[in-house]
C-alpha cells in the first residue's frame, strides 16, 4: 500500500467518526453529545439504545442503574435547561430526551429488551415476536394457562395461574441470559417469542384478580 492509499484510508476512517459542529463548524466526534469547542448541545444521532443511556449491550440488566443512567442523561437534555436558547438548541434537547424516554421504556421490559439486542446482535434478523412459533410445549402451556384462568373463579386460583406464568417468565429470561452470553441467536430468538406470549398471560391475569377485588 501507497502513501496516499494509506492516507486515503485513514481520511474515510475520521469522516466516518467525525463530523462538523452546526454551531462554530468544528470538528466533532459523531458519538459527541456537546461540541469539544463550543460546548454547544449537538443533534441526536441514531444509536442503538444500550450505547444512549451508557450500558452494556446485554440482556442481564440491573434496574437501578438503568435508572441512574436515564435520570443523568434526562438532567444533561431536559428541555428547561433549554428554555432560554436558541430554537436550534431547544430542537436538539427535545429529539435527545424523546430518544432517551423510548430507550428507557424498550430496555426497562425483559421482552422488548431481548428484541432489541437481537437486533444490536443482527439487524437483518426477523425480531416480531408476534410471529407464531413452532413449539408446541409453548402452546400446550399457554392453552392449560389460559383454560385455567377462564375457569379461576377465586383470588387464590387466579393467583396460582399469576404464579405459574411469573415462574415461566423468570425461567425464560434465564435462558435468554445465557442464550446472549453464548451468542446462540436463533435460541434467543425463540425464547423472545416465548416470553411474549408469557407476558400476555402474566399480564391477562393481573387484570383478571385488579377485576375480581372491584
Amino acid at each position: 500500500m501507497n502513501d496516499s492509499q494509506s492516507s486515503d484510508g485513514s481520511a474515510s476512517a475520521r469522516e466516518a467518526t467525525e463530523t462538523a459542529c452546526w454551531s462554530c463548524d468544528g470538528t466533532v466526534d459523531v458519538r459527541a453529545l456537546f461540541c469539544h469547542t463550543c460546548g454547544k448541545i449537538q443533534p441526536c444521532r441514531p444509536t442503538d439504545h444500550f450505547t444512549r443511556l451508557g450500558l452494556k449491550p446485554q440482556f442481564e440488566l440491573d434496574p437501578d442503574e438503568l435508572e441512574r443512567q436515564y435520570i443523568g442523561f434526562q438532567r444533561r437534555f431536559h428541555p428547561d435547561r433549554f428554555a432560554t436558547a436558541p430554537a436550534t438548541e431547544k430542537t436538539h434537547s427535545l429529539q435527545h430526551a424523546t430518544a432517551l424516554n423510548e430507550a428507557y421504556a424498550v430496555l426497562g421490559s425483559s421482552q422488548s429488551r431481548a428484541l432489541h439486542l437481537l437486533e444490536v446482535h443482527n439487524p437483518e434478523l426477523k425480531n416480531d415476536a408476534s410471529t407464531t412459533i413452532d413449539d408446541p410445549e409453548l402452546l400446550i402451556l399457554v392453552m392449560e394457562m389460559r383454560e385455567a384462568l377462564a375457569s379461576a373463579e377465586t383470588a387464590g386460583q387466579i393467583a396460582e395461574v399469576i404464579d405459574a406464568a411469573t415462574e415461566a417468565i423468570e425461567e425464560c429470561q434465564s435462558g435468554l441470559t445465557k442464550a446472549f452470553a453464548a451468542d446462540e441467536l436463533d435460541l434467543a430468538q425463540s425464547l423472545a417469542a416465548r416470553l411474549s406470549y408469557l407476558d400476555k398471560i402474566s399480564d391477562e391475569a393481573r387484570l383478571k384478580a385488579r377485576s375480581h377485588l372491584n
